[in-house]
């Protein structure tokens, strides 16, 4: 028995959507802190965080994310 298969490409792009937000994190990179802001609405509150963690601990760097949401539609 023989098997064939037809694959059709349909071209689709991908783009931020509003909707879904965007969410600001920081994370303090030093060994075995640990320490994050948590999810943020601002990417000023996701900093001030860690200002003022650096003022508490000395800890001078940090990983920012920014995750924003993408929806994917077909091309016409």
């Amino acid at each position: 028995m023989s098997l064939r298969a037809v694959y059709r490409y349909v071209a689709h792009t991908i783009r931020h959507t509003p909707e879904g937000g965007v969410v600001y994190e920081a994370y303090c990179t030093a060994s075995s802190c640990g320490a994050y802001s948590g999810p943020q609405e601002t990417q000023e509150d996701a900093q001030d965080w860690a200002l003022r963690h650096t003022g508490r601990t000395s800890h001078s760097l940090f990983r920012r994310v920014v995750t924003d949401h993408a929806r994917v539609t077909r091309d016409e």
